[in-house]
């Protein structure tokens, strides 16, 4: 078990999925974990289930991530890990991809992200760790999935450049990429058994990944035990991308 007593971590979509899986192995490691998400009830019943704080923001918005901001610098002054996890996935053929669903996914994935990042980078303590949640769509180009895989893509670049520029405050800057992972998401998508079978046939270990896995995978690089270890992505997918 990690040591994180006295760290004050955020992670952005806490509510569910990864996020909330990571919630729940960061505050078992010692750290005091706020979520936030877009939905006032989901993010209240998970925060009381978790016994963390729960703050309601919509990362597609920029003056609702400029009061998150404030208010989490009000309430707890710096904080020490962050965890940039909130997204959601739309698929479309380029060819009929309706400009709605380009702006939905690049609003929350990419520009809400980035903001979030930039808002938050003045409250964070130096030594901090960052995580994007970014995603093995960003290499393996998958069909109807370009908004989506672009959005990742974007984040990784990101990441690397912001490892560069908080180095000089010893602020780690990482992602992790999950291949399939078994969440709620996958059946707002409308996984099927078919769909399911298609999807763990490109996986080598021939199942879809755990929320928890991928959380235990956030919270070493939030530790001390990778404090060497910037600008990096890392996969875990089962090997989808070798």
């Amino acid at each position: 078990m990690r040591n994180l007593k006295g760290k004050i971590a955020l992670i952005t979509g806490g509510n569910s999925g990864i996020g909330y899986a990571t919630a729940k192995e960061l505050k078992k490691n010692g750290a005091q974990v706020i979520i936030t998400g877009r939905r006032k009830e989901a993010v209240e019943q998970a925060a009381s289930v978790l016994g963390v704080t729960g703050l309601v923001a919509d990362q597609s918005n920029l003056m609702d991530i400029n009061d998150l901001a404030m208010e989490v610098a009000r309430c707890f002054g710096k904080i020490d890990i962050l965890l940039v996890n909130a997204g959601v996935t739309k698929f479309s053929l380029i060819e009929y991809m309706p400009e709605s669903i380009f702006d939905e996914v690049m609003n929350i994935n990419f520009k809400g992200a980035y903001f979030t990042l930039s808002k938050f980078i003045p409250i964070l303590n130096d030594n901090a760790a960052v995580v994007l949640l970014s995603s093995t769509s960003a290499h393996i180009s998958p069909i109807q999935a370009s908004v989506y895989a672009a959005s990742k893509a974007a984040l990784n670049a990101i990441m690397k450049i912001a490892a560069l520029e908080l180095a000089n405050r010893k602020i780690r800057v990482n992602a992790v990429s999950p291949g399939p992972v078994s969440t709620e998401i996958m059946g707002k998508i409308g996984l099927t058994q078919a769909l399911e079978n298609q999807m763990t046939s490109t996986i080598p270990l021939s199942r879809f990944g755990k929320a928890e896995e991928v959380a235990k995978l956030i919270g070493f690089l939030a530790s001390d035990s990778a404090a060497f270890i910037t600008g990096s992505e890392y996969l875990i997918d089962g090997g989808q991308c070798i």
